[in-house]
């Protein structure tokens, strides 16, 4: 390319602001703004033509009708749009006129340039306004996922930025931790009453009245996990809502033990993110009283969330058994080493069927042991793969789950009472350096 020829092709083209010129040789002379080259080409130019040298009149561009003049009004603009927002990062998004944009390409068009040539009017704007952005309010750019996307729009009838809209976009925040449940007959999310569809009330002969299935509160329990923890992850961050998110979950009835079950608060619009998680984590435990505590609280990345629902885990269950007729030490532990490193077929439970897809499921049991308490009572602990149904791998539920501790000892088995002891991922942990912040 000749690049003083193509110069003056452009500037033939009408009144340009040397951003204007500069632009379509963005990907030349690493350094450099484009405003920089612009008035580079245009001295050369006048150089190489023995020319007056006549700087430019910003507001005259055909090409951005000035805008290129208002970076730093954009940017104070943006940066007053965010305060008493609390973030470490940014990234900044421009809508620009749609004129300016047909002016960007008719202007390397008409030049006889590939209509992408150097940088395009819409990249040039989001990195002049974003770098003072990040000046003005010392914070980095991440083009990944930023704490807040300030998006200018500019294509307003008042020239005058004031008047423009800056939509502010704040990303949600995240807590990781784990969580152990130290009460049966608590769920880990709010469970909504279906019959009064958490209204808390149905009609009867005088009215509503309050809902018989719940008593009137609109749900089933009266708390959750989620309940014990996600209120006070919300305050800390002033945000708008919370939600909460599981490696999975054990049953309203089953204890979960050891090193508690991952999860993630995702709080939107946070108006506070750095929290000190030390205190949060203390403020919990001592609300939720012995119910549910909390550990391991850390400030996370926004992949957390798809990370703990859905890493390969490996589940560890301890249950109670009452068996339906009298067992022996040796029959048992027969049974049990039948169980291990066996592959478990299981058609979908008859307790949840009414909400999972009525299929048959393959599962690993990894360890099984366990001891008699008496001849008709044992606890049995069973390392398993992430989604074995433990208490069907028990009882065998009619058949649907094959082989099943009732089926090889040839006894019904129930167990009356599960406790979970970990919950782990198969290949790596759930918590990382590159999830974490």
């Amino acid at each position: 390319m000749d690049v003083l020829a193509t110069a003056r092709d452009l500037l033939a083209t009408g009144p340009l602001c040397d951003a204007c010129l500069g632009r379509p040789f963005a990907d030349r002379s690493f350094g450099l703004t484009n405003d920089e080259r612009g008035k580079s080409l245009r001295v050369a130019v006048a150089l190489a033509d023995d020319d007056p040298h006549e700087p430019p009149e910003r507001d005259a561009c055909w090409v951005c009708e000035g805008l290129t003049g208002q970076y730093d009004d954009y940017a104070e603009l943006a940066a007053e749009s965010v305060e008493g927002v609390d973030f470490a990062t940014y990234q900044v998004g421009t809508r620009a006129p749609p004129l300016v944009e047909e002016n960007d390409r008719l202007l390397r068009e008409d030049a006889g340039m590939e209509p992408d040539a150097g940088e395009l009017f819409k990249s040039e704007f989001n990195r002049e306004v974003g770098k003072r952005f990040g000046r003005l309010t010392e914070t980095e750019v991440d083009f990944d996922r930023p704490d807040v996307l300030a998006i200018l729009d500019l294509d307003a009838a008042d020239a005058d930025p004031s008047t423009h809209a800056v939509d502010v976009q704040v990303n949600p925040a995240f807590v990781y931790g784990r969580y152990k449940k130290l009460e049966r007959d608590i769920p880990q999310t709010e469970w909504p009453c279906r019959e009064c569809g958490a209204s808390g009330k149905q009609l009867g002969d005088d009215g509503e009245e309050p809902c018989d299935h719940c008593g009137g509160s609109g749900y089933l329990y009266d708390d959750s996990v989620e309940g014990y923890v996600a209120p006070h992850v919300l305050e800390a961050m002033d945000g708008s809502e919370a939600v909460f998110h599981g490696a999975g979950r054990e049953d309203v009835d089953a204890l979960m033990l050891g090193d508690g079950r991952p999860f993630v608060v995702e709080v939107k619009h946070p108006g506070v993110r750095d929290v000190d998680v030390d205190a949060l984590e203390e403020e919990i435990n001592d609300a939720a009283d012995g119910a549910v505590a909390v550990q391991d609280l850390a400030l996370a990345e926004h992949d957390m969330v798809e990370r703990v629902k859905e890493l390969d885990a490996s589940k560890t269950y301890r249950a109670e058994v009452e068996f339906g007729a009298p067992v022996t030490a040796d029959e048992l532990e027969g049974a049990l080493e039948d169980l291990e490193g066996a592959t478990i077929t299981q058609h979908t439970p008859q307790r949840v069927d009414h909400r999972r897809a009525s299929i048959d499921r393959t599962r690993q049991v990894y360890a099984a042991s366990g001891e008699l308490v008496d001849e008709t009572h044992a606890t049995v602990d069973v390392h398993g793969e992430g989604g074995l149904y433990i208490k069907e791998l028990v009882s065998s539920d009619d058949g649907r789950t094959e082989p099943s501790l009732a089926g090889l000892l040839g006894v019904d088995a129930v167990v009356t009472a599960l406790d979970v002891l970990s919950v782990e991922g198969e290949d790596e942990a759930f918590a990382t350096d590159d999830h974490l912040k």
